[in-house]
C-alpha cells in the first residue's frame, strides 16, 4: 500500500546523476526526505494510546452511558487526528513553492517569491523545544521581506542524530529552489 506523505530513499539514489531532482511529477507537493525515527515513533504511541481509547470506548458502551463512550470515541478520533498531523509535519517542495507544514496552519510561497534558500549554522531549537544548541538551518529567504524562516534544523524530530540525511534534504530543497527560482 503506497504511504505517500513518505518518500522512498531508492527515489534519490535511483536518479540518473545529471538530475537533481529525480521525480517524473514535479507538480505534486512531495517531502524531499523521510520523517525521523523520533516522529514515527511519538506518532506510533499516540496511536497506540489511540487503540487503548477505543477499546475503553467500547468497553464504556457496553457497560456505560452512551454519551461517555462518545465522549471517549470523540478522544481517540482527536488523538488518531493530531497522530497523523504529525507524521505530515514538515517541508514540502513542488514546481509550484515550498510548503512548510505545521501542526495548526500551513504556509506556503511560490518560488518567484523566494529570493535564496541557504543552509547556516545557528542556534537551532532541539527537537521543538525552547532549549536551543549549535546547529545547522535551512533557511527560505523570501523577497521584499527581511525575516528569514527556519525550515528544516538538524536538530529537529526528523533530523536529530541523523546529519547526513539533513544535508541530502537540504541539497534537494536547494535543488527545487535553483531550478524554479527566478533571479532577480
Amino acid at each position: 500500500m503506497p504511504l505517500h506523505f513518505l518518500t522512498v530513499d531508492g527515489e534519490l539514489d535511483t536518479a540518473p546523476s545529471d538530475t537533481p531532482l529525480p521525480y517524473e511529477d514535479r507538480e505534486r507537493w512531495r517531502r524531499p526526505y523521510r520523517p525521523g525515527p523520533w516522529r514515527v515513533g511519538g506518532a506510533a504511541l499516540l496511536l497506540l494510546l489511540a487503540s487503548y481509547m477505543l477499546l475503553s470506548t467500547l468497553i464504556i458502551a457496553m457497560a456505560g452511558t452512551l454519551a461517555e463512550a462518545v465522549v471517549c470515541l470523540v478522544g481517540a478520533v482527536l488523538v488518531i487526528a493530531y497522530a497523523l498531523r504529525l507524521l505530515r509535519l514538515g517541508v514540502w517542495v513542488s514546481a509550484h513553492g515550498i510548503r512548510q507544514v505545521g501542526l495548526f496552519s500551513t504556509t506556503t510561497l511560490a518560488w518567484r517569491n523566494v529570493a535564496a534558500v541557504r543552509t547556516v549554522q545557528q542556534p537551532v531549537k532541539w527537537l521543538g523545544m525552547p532549549r536551543t544548541v549549535q546547529g545547522q538551518a535551512l533557511l527560505v529567504e523570501p523577497r521584499g521581506r527581511e525575516a528569514l524562516r527556519t525550515v528544516l534544523t538538524d536538530h529537529n524530530a526528523d533530523f536529530l542524530a541523523r546529519s547526513e540525511a539533513f544535508d541530502r534534504a537540504a541539497d534537494v530543497v536547494e535543488a527545487w529552489a535553483a531550478e524554479y527560482r527566478r533571479p532577480l
